[in-house]
C-alpha cells in the first residue's frame, strides 16, 4: 500500500510540475491577437485548456489518493476477505494500454497534418477504449454472479468503486473523443483538432497510469 501511495504522490508531483510549467509559459501579453474573432486554437486559449485539465488532474490524483489511504485502512478490520480479482483485468489493462498508445499516434499525426493518420487512430483508440470498459463490465458482472456482492464484503465494495469511477472519468472522456473523431470524418482538417486530440492524449495517459496503480492495488491485496 505504501508502494501505491508514493507512486500517486510521484504521479501528482509530476502533474503540478507539467501545470506548472503551463502556467510560467503561458504569456498572454505575448500573443497579440491570437485568440481575436473564431481563432479559438490560438496559443492562449491552448494554454488555458491545457492549465484546465492540468488543475482537474490534480483534483483527481487527491481523489484517488484518500480513497486509497481509505482503502488501506478498511483492509486492517477483520471482515475484510481478498477478492479473487477476474483474469479479464490482465486483458483489460492491455485494451487501455493500447488505446493510449493510439492515442499518442493520433496527436503525433495530428502534429504532422495527417488527416489519415489522425482518423485512423482515432477509431482504433476507441475502440480499444470501449473493448476496456466492456472488458470491466464483464468483470463487474463475473464477480457478482459469484456471490461477491457489494454488502458482502468491504473489499467486494472497494472492488467496485475504484473500478467504477475509473471507469465514469473514461466515459467522461470519450465525449471529447467523439466530438473529435466525427469532426475530422466530416472533413475537418487534423489541424484544426490538433488541441482537442493533445488534450486527449495526455488525458489518456493519466487514466492509463491510474488504472495500473488502481489494478496493482487489487492484485497485492
Amino acid at each position: 500500500m505504501t508502494v501505491t501511495l508514493i507512486f500517486l504522490a510521484v504521479l501528482m508531483a509530476i502533474v503540478i510540475t507539467w501545470l506548472v510549467r503551463q502556467s510560467v509559459n503561458n504569456k498572454p501579453w505575448d500573443e497579440v491577437g491570437v485568440i481575436e474573432g473564431d481563432d479559438i486554437n490560438g496559443p492562449v486559449y491552448m494554454s488555458s485548456k491545457k492549465f484546465f485539465l492540468g488543475g482537474f488532474l490534480v483534483v483527481l490524483t487527491s481523489l484517488f489518493m484518500l480513497f486509497f489511504s481509505a482503502y488501506n485502512i478498511r483492509m486492517e478490520y477483520p471482515d475484510w476477505v481478498s477478492l479473487d480479482d477476474p483474469r479479464i483485468l490482465w486483458v483489460n489493462s492491455v485494451f487501455l494500454l493500447l488505446a493510449s498508445i493510439f492515442y499518442q499516434k493520433a496527436k503525433n499525426a495530428a502534429q504532422r497534418n495527417n488527416d489519415g493518420g489522425v482518423r485512423v487512430s482515432l477509431v482504433l483508440a476507441g475502440m480499444l477504449t470501449f473493448c476496456f470498459l466492456y472488458g470491466q463490465y464483464w468483470a463487474w458482472q463475473y464477480i457478482h454472479d459469484q456471490g461477491m456482492f457489494v454488502y458482502s464484503n468491504p473489499a467486494n465494495a472497494f472492488f467496485y468503486v475504484l473500478t467504477g469511477l475509473h471507469a465514469l472519468h473514461i466515459i467522461g472522456g470519450l465525449w471529447v473523443w467523439a466530438s473529435s473523431t466525427v469532426k475530422v470524418w466530416l472533413g475537418a482538417s487534423a489541424d484544426s483538432i490538433q488541441s482537442a486530440v493533445e488534450l486527449c492524449a495526455l488525458y489518456w495517459h493519466f487514466l492509463l497510469v491510474l488504472w495500473l496503480i488502481i489494478f496493482y492495488l487489487l492484485l497485492s491485496t
